[in-house]
């Protein structure tokens, strides 16, 4: 069976569109699971997206071993963005959800290669969320059970 017979499309998305073979992509690279194309505007020259080839919709929705495959293909889009275009560094961005800019409902990896002189400028706040040690250990407790529920069978 074809890769993308078993694989789960969404109608209405422009990804799977470009895994269905939309011509306007300019793809970069192909696995048996994942693409990577340029965006239609890209932030900075050779900024890339990277997919999974089935319909995932969000990080969150990601399993372990897609998320592999996912790993190693930003990888191997990555190290040739570097030879090719020589970038002064590099950044790695998912945005899951409305509230972190996810525009498109369908997991992606941005590969954006960096300059000093580009037009993102600083990705980060100047200044630190203001939280006192008590606050980031009581977060920090509260984060460790959620994980260890998480790894725990569901009782």
């Amino acid at each position: 069976m074809d890769f993308l017979e078993s694989t789960t499309l969404a109608v209405d998305c422009d990804f799977c569109d470009i895994v269905h073979g939309d011509q306007s992509a300019r793809v970069v690279y192909k696995s048996d699971n994942t693409l990577a194309f340029f965006p239609r505007e890209p932030a900075t020259r050779g900024h890339t997206l990277v997919i999974p080839k089935r319909h995932v919709p969000d990080l969150w929705s990601v399993d372990g071993p897609l998320a592999t495959t996912l790993a190693n293909a930003v990888l191997t889009v990555s190290h040739g963005l570097r030879v090719a275009l020589s970038p002064d560094g590099f950044n790695i961005i998912n945005s899951t959800g409305q509230a972190a800019t996810q525009t498109v409902p369908h997991f992606h990896v941005h590969l954006v290669p960096r300059w000093f002189d580009d037009p993102i400028g600083d990705i980060w706040p100047r200044s630190a969320l203001p939280a006192s040690d008590t606050e980031k250990d009581d977060l920090a407790s509260q984060v460790r059970e959620c994980i260890d529920a998480l790894d725990s069978p569901p009782s």
